[in-house]
């Protein structure tokens, strides 16, 4: 009896009114998918737009992207992310904003996957052992939680070839190895490109325009060429460039100093120490910024902001 009782509670879900009832009670002792998925959109998009700064592209594309998505019951392919833009520009903030309003349980969902090729793919001679390996995590996952979240974080450093075993999962099939995998969300962040998104604000800059006033369409043709091109961005030559299985290929904009300095504001008033004005202009003018004729971007967006607001302090 005991064995079919998580089944019967599932059958219940669907009838209402007892549905929230059997569904707490369910979830009560069940760490299942479905119980663990709980998704809020407002919560991503008061992250977004009140934590990421200098990015009003990505906060408009994630949150369309991903309000579109969730919204629709029947998705006919999964949603494909393609983050790109140079270090600390907030590629890996957002990433982790996304699981953590997806599952009760945040980034330590056991349905949020994070893959790091240093780690997982050290070996540009193993390729073929982690192709299947790949494949047989991907799909194992799948079938235990159809809103399964892969992110693959520096995909520069990825071995070339190895993400392409991906491409049955992605595109607008119904069911692939008997497992329905339209309900993913997969997540690639890369630095690739960032000299494409560089010279485009760059441009804009010198021409006297507002940085809001660049477009998505400004960028997305010239930056998925650069990525499909590039040797080492993880994706060169890929078939899922080929078929069109990026949803949206995602630009970070460097960032200026007064982005920097909302940085480092924003960690201050975590650390409870929001009116240390002295502390947001030493950090701001001890950053590194490029080009050398203007220095009108930092080298390294917000990455290094928590360390130097440490040392003045």
């Amino acid at each position: 009896m005991l064995a079919v009782l998580p089944a019967l509670l599932l059958l219940l879900l669907s009838s209402r009114p007892a549905c929230c009832v059997f569904q707490k009670l369910y979830c009560s002792f069940s760490d299942s998918c479905d119980c663990d998925f709980k998704p809020s959109i407002r919560d991503l998009e008061w992250d977004l737009y009140g934590n990421v700064f200098g990015q009003h592209l990505a906060q408009d594309v994630v949150s369309e992207e991903v309000s579109r998505f969730l919204l629709n019951n029947s998705p006919d392919r999964p949603l494909v992310l393609s983050f790109h833009g140079s270090s600390g520009t907030g590629k890996t903030l957002v990433s982790t904003m996304l699981g953590n309003h997806l599952y009760g349980s945040a980034m330590s969902s056991p349905f949020v996957h994070q893959f790091v090729p240093t780690l997982h793919f050290p070996s540009a001679r193993r390729v073929g052992q982690y192709r299947e390996e790949l494949k047989s995590w991907v799909k194992g996952n799948l079938t235990a939680c159809a809103r399964s979240v892969f992110i693959f974080d520096e995909m520069e450093k990825m071995p070339p070839g190895l993400v392409d075993v991906l491409e049955p999962f992605l595109g607008p099939s119904h069911v692939v190895f008997r497992t329905n995998y339209r309900k993913a969300i997969y997540v690639f962040i890369s630095t690739a490109g960032q000299d494409v998104i560089r010279q485009v604000v760059l441009e804009n800059r010198q021409a006297g325009r507002e940085r809001d006033e660049i477009k998505l369409s400004d960028l997305q043709e010239a930056l998925e060429e650069s990525v499909y091109n590039r040797e080492t961005s993880g994706l060169y030559q890929s078939s899922i460039i080929q078929q069109k299985l990026i949803t949206r290929f995602v630009p970070f904009l460097p960032l200026t100093r007064t982005h920097v300095e909302r940085c480092v504001r924003a960690q201050l008033c975590q650390r409870g120490s929001c009116n240390r004005g002295d502390v947001v202009e030493a950090v701001g003018g001890d950053m590194t910024y490029a080009p050398a004729e203007g220095r009108y971007f930092s080298t390294t967006g917000c990455k290094t902001v928590s360390a130097k607001i440490s040392f003045f302090l």
